[in-house]
């Protein structure tokens, strides 16, 4: 893998989209040349700019899920992440908990994990793990390792609480970590999953890298997350209405630039990933942002909202944005897994 990365030309990849400069990192282009010294200086400064912005981003990420994922599991559960629903139904609170199990086993399907005891993984990592719903799930249903990785403190903890009173503190465990920057050794695990974090990432093509570089020969790797609509070939970039609105998402959650599925096959390939496939799965988390919504309204909601802090009262208040992004076919909701050669 390192040899394939040292050698890696970045693929033309739609990542056209350009949020906030608060929010997104970009890298400026110098005509070098007779500039000579003053090339050198400007490019420091560039990339000690970006440092600067990854790392801001990254805090602001870890304050906000320090901040709300309490809220968020005191009235939707263990699972931070959507609901798999049939297409044009209302999802319920009493739904809810069956649709994100839905949404685990559909991932796991759709990637083809086997659960022949022979072929089952036994080591897992889950990139961006929240309070450890999706771990402790893939850790009992496979009786297998696994470890999960955080930027917020409060969740790894409260994740490691919910995991000792499950009695699987033996099989799972979790911790303050960058997903561009693992801490595991190369080829480590059977499954990677990332359910809901790659809309966090900055840099799509280091995300995806580390997760190939952390999973061993033959692994399944499965990406679940956010992303804008494909470009047409016509188009150049969204449109600047989209932007505005997806710019506005980006603020009150903490994203960077935002891809398309198309751009995670194309990365996918560039890295000689095997069995890439893609699936658009919009329609069936559409009852999701309605139903958080009306939780909100609850007593509980509210109260819960109220004691929580400003940044999960304005991740709050752009839901209904989400909700639009879905209905103009800006944001969808793909899939997209592969495997690592052997």
């Amino acid at each position: 893998m390192s040899t394939l990365l040292q050698s890696y030309t970045p693929p033309s990849v739609s990542l056209r989209l350009r949020p906030r400069p608060s929010r997104c990192l970009r890298p400026l282009r110098f005509q070098v040349g007779r500039m000579g010294n003053s090339v050198v200086r400007a490019q420091a400064a560039t990339e000690a700019t970006e440092a600067a912005t990854s790392e801001g981003l990254k805090k602001g990420i870890a304050e906000f899920y320090d901040e709300s994922s309490g809220v968020w599991e005191s009235v939707w559960g263990d699972h931070m992440h959507h609901g798999f629903y049939e297409p044009d139904t209302a999802a319920s609170l009493s739904d809810h908990r069956p649709a994100q199990i839905r949404m685990i086993e559909e991932a796991l399907s759709f990637a083809g994990v086997s659960d022949d005891p022979m072929k089952k993984p036994k080591t897992i990592v889950d990139v961006g793990c929240g309070i450890g719903g999706s771990s402790r799930y893939l850790a009992k249903k496979y009786g297998a390792q696994c470890r999960g990785i955080t930027l917020s403190p409060v969740q790894a903890q409260r994740a490691q609480e919910l995991a000792a009173a499950e009695g699987l503190a033996d099989k799972v465990s979790f911790q303050v970590a960058d997903a561009l920057q693992q801490p595991f050794p190369d080829g480590e695990f059977d499954l990677v999953w990332s359910m809901e974090s790659g809309e966090h990432m900055p840099d799509k093509m280091k995300f995806v890298s580390e997760l190939a570089r952390v999973a061993a020969p033959g692994a399944t790797i499965i990406i679940v997350t956010w992303c804008h609509r494909d470009l047409s070939p016509s188009e150049d970039s969204l449109k600047p209405d989209e932007i505005a609105l997806l710019n506005k998402i980006c603020d009150a959650y903490y994203l960077p630039a935002w891809c398309s599925a198309s751009d995670y096959v194309n990365i996918a390939k560039s890295l000689s990933l095997e069995n890439i496939k893609t699936a658009d799965w919009s329609d069936n988390v559409a009852p999701f942002w309605p139903a958080v919504i009306r939780s909100a309204f609850t007593w509980q909601g509210f109260t819960s909202l109220l004691r929580s802090g400003w940044k999960t009262i304005r991740g709050a208040l752009v839901m209904p944005l989400m909700i639009e992004g879905y209905k103009k076919n800006l944001i969808k909701f793909a899939v997209i897994t592969c495997t690592k050669p052997n």
